[in-house]
């Protein structure tokens, strides 16, 4: 035998295993509503970003279809149905396509007259949500009716300068995943929403008179 007489190992009392469990569980119970936060904030940005190129493209759409319309001619005459009407009817096919990830019932557009900055001038016509309540374009009515009219197609230039015509979307987003709820009970607000808006200016294109 060794002179030193070895050591019995030392054995975890069963409380401090117990304690040790209990200290562990409760770590992962703080850390797990953080993670799924962010894992589902994560998801939640995706869906929204892509709802949100969809808004794009709508505004630039009813853009494009504002300033080639331009102004009316004796062949064309300036009114809401021969104008504004199309525009929204642009609007409306990109956010109610097949695929298209946007609740129309929750946009609203307006066709206003736009600052050198893209900022409206106050001069604006209102649409809202209204299904088959709209004008007819193309032999359908559209889902949207005018609300306000606070600038006749009639009053546009596109001469020298050109009026700039903008087309502005609002949305309200609605969350898809979980995202919300766990944020509520990390002690976040009450919001189960998020309201979205896109906007796109363009110069009224020269016709021929």
């Amino acid at each position: 035998m060794t002179r030193a007489a070895r050591r019995p190992a030392v054995l975890a009392r069963p409380g401090a295993r117990r304690a040790r469990r209990g200290q562990s569980l409760v770590e992962f119970a703080l850390i797990v509503p953080v993670f799924m936060m962010l894992l589902l904030g994560m998801l939640e940005f995706g869906i929204a970003f892509t709802h949100e190129q969809t808004l794009a493209y709508a505004t630039r759409e009813g853009a494009r279809t504002g300033a080639a319309l331009a102004v009316g001619t004796t062949a064309y005459p300036c009114s809401t149905a021969n104008f504004d009407a199309p525009i929204i009817a642009a609007v409306q096919r990109i956010v109610e396509a097949s695929g298209s990830p946007v609740d129309a019932s929750q946009v609203g557009i307006t066709i206003y007259k736009a600052k050198a900055d893209g900022s409206s001038t106050g001069s604006e016509n209102a649409w809202v949500y209204a299904k088959g309540g709209g004008p007819t374009v193309d032999g359908l009515a559209l889902d949207y009716k005018q609300t306000s009219s606070g600038w006749s197609p009639c009053s546009r230039t596109n001469g020298s300068p050109a009026d700039a015509l903008g087309v502005a979307v609002t949305y309200q987003y609605q969350f898809r995943t979980a995202f919300a709820g766990i944020f509520r009970f990390i002690g976040g607000t009450t919001w189960n929403s998020l309201t979205m808006s896109d906007h796109t200016v363009m110069n009224l294109n020269p016709t021929a008179q």
